[in-house]
């Protein structure tokens, strides 16, 4: 496009292009400056950058396909148990192929178990930190959008489950209801809603303040469909965040319930689980121990890191600087 301008010619360009080829000497060049990024885009060019982030990422993304597709893959039953070959060291030839990683106590592929018990304990971290999410947006955004006499008595609330050991509760749980699958998902996420609940009411506070929830009251949105429209969408990036944080720290929860009996019960396992057999059995069977405890602490490390790596991609004290 171009115009006149004093009797020369003015060409649009964008910012920090070259003069276009074929303007005209003595052309005005004008500039046209660049679309702005959105929070998404802006976060990842950052995290892109981050190298920890994105091997952690990486190894998350191939650790979740290997518990899924692995055991469906393996000659072995994860739960049958071989008298045969009762405690075989790694690299042991077997009736149905090597066992790679060994077998524990009752014969059984260390491998398959390990893979099955890592897609157990990855879906209780997943659904319970959901459960906690729902439980701590919802109660966190209601109190810090009303704010005065309804965000005091919320929040005490909140102060007073602080003030009960939350591994008691758990367990207290789990004593009245029975050890079951479900029970687990729920019980950690219903007490482990807290953190989330304090950190949603203190960016709905300041959300509440912002034009675009302004003109919503002024337009004649009711209270409820404004937190649901215009804060909890805005709330994202600090969910993202928690989530990636909560899981490895749900994950923790759900292997110290099973390393007490709590937990996961036969014929299904867990990383908690076969740490605590592994444990029985270290001086004899060390590898029992040791291979899902790697598997455990590689997944916490990069569940740590990804959430690190999230966590300074979306701040906006780092993003206003770029």
């Amino acid at each position: 496009m171009s115009g006149a301008a004093g009797g020369k010619e003015e060409v649009i360009a964008p910012e920090g292009a070259p003069t276009p080829v074929g303007a005209p000497s003595g052309a005005i060049i004008s500039s046209i400056p660049p679309a702005p990024r959105s929070l998404w885009s802006d976060a990842w060019a950052t995290l892109r950058h981050n190298r920890a982030a994105m091997t952690a990422g990486v190894i998350l993304a191939v650790l979740v396909v290997l518990v899924i597709a692995g055991p469906a893959l393996s000659p072995y039953d994860y739960a049958r148990p071989n008298w045969d070959e009762i405690a075989v060291p790694p690299l042991t030839a077997g009736s149905a192929g090597t066992h790679v990683l060994g077998t524990d106590s009752l014969g059984r592929d260390l491998l398959t178990r390990t893979l099955v018990g890592g897609r157990l304990s990855l879906l209780i971290g997943l659904v319970s930190t959901l459960v906690s999410l729902v439980i701590g947006i919802a109660w966190g955004a209601t109190a810090g959008f009303l704010g005065g006499r309804v965000d005091r008595v919320m929040m005490r609330m909140v102060d007073l489950l602080y003030a009960l050991p939350f591994m008691f509760l758990v367990i207290l749980l789990m004593v009245l209801f029975g050890r079951k699958i479900l029970l687990i998902f729920v019980a950690i996420g219903a007490i482990n809603w807290l953190d989330m609940a304090r950190i949603v009411r203190g960016q709905a506070m300041g959300l509440k303040q912002r034009e675009f929830v302004e003109a919503a009251r002024v337009a004649g949105v009711r209270t409820f469909p404004i937190i649901l429209r215009h804060i909890v969408p805005n709330l994202l990036g600090v969910v993202v965040v928690y989530v990636t944080l909560t899981i490895p720290q749900v994950i923790l929860v759900e292997s110290f319930l099973s390393f007490l009996g709590l937990g996961v019960q036969e014929p299904q396992t867990s990383w908690g689980v076969m740490v605590s057999d592994g444990a029985l059995e270290m001086e004899t069977a060390p590898w029992m121990l040791v291979v899902p405890a790697v598997f455990l602490a590689i997944t916490l490390f990069c569940f740590n890191y990804l959430g690190d790596g999230l966590r300074d991609a979306l701040d906006p004290r780092d993003r206003s600087g770029r």
